[in-house]
């Protein structure tokens, strides 16, 4: 074998191994590189209880409760399934019922959401592309969200 064939073999067989290294880190980080799951999601995937997610939809109409010492309880919907989300803490100034919300937090064992962090949408004619994209999946996306951007 001359130098240029084991060149050549030593080159190819590090740029597989480096291939099927990325692979298996993309494939490990799969779930992990999705912006946020929706209720439906939590659900179909049966995440389990103490699992840091993202879960993000609408917080459903008549669910939101604030209680004292800055905590907050709603529900996060994507108009099949919904979440209760137990929050303490200031909630954005655009925070309310039927706005496009993404939670942070852990997933407690009762199926219930204790969130650390919480963003609303900024304005009026803004909503995140994969919360607009979950409603078109789900069948409750609005023709006025349309017109909205």
């Amino acid at each position: 074998m001359t130098r240029k064939q084991r060149r050549l073999i030593l080159i190819g067989s590090g740029l597989g191994v480096l291939a099927i290294s990325a692979l298996l880190v993309l494939n490990a980080l799969r779930d992990s590189i999705v912006f946020f799951n929706s209720p439906t999601d939590v659900i179909e995937k049966k995440i389990a209880a103490g699992t840091r997610i993202r879960l993000g939809g609408l917080v459903k109409p008549g669910t939101l409760v604030r209680g004292e010492e800055l905590n907050v309880r709603f529900e996060v919907t994507d108009g099949k399934s919904a979440i209760p989300v137990a929050y303490k803490g200031i909630l954005p100034d655009l925070f309310r019922e039927g706005q496009g919300v993404i939670a942070e937090g852990l997933l407690e064992p009762a199926g219930s959401f204790k969130a650390e962090t919480v963003l609303a949408k900024h304005d009026e004619t803004y909503m995140p592309k994969e919360v607009a994209d979950a409603l078109k999946k789900q069948g409750h996306w609005k023709e006025e969200y349309e017109k909205k951007k």
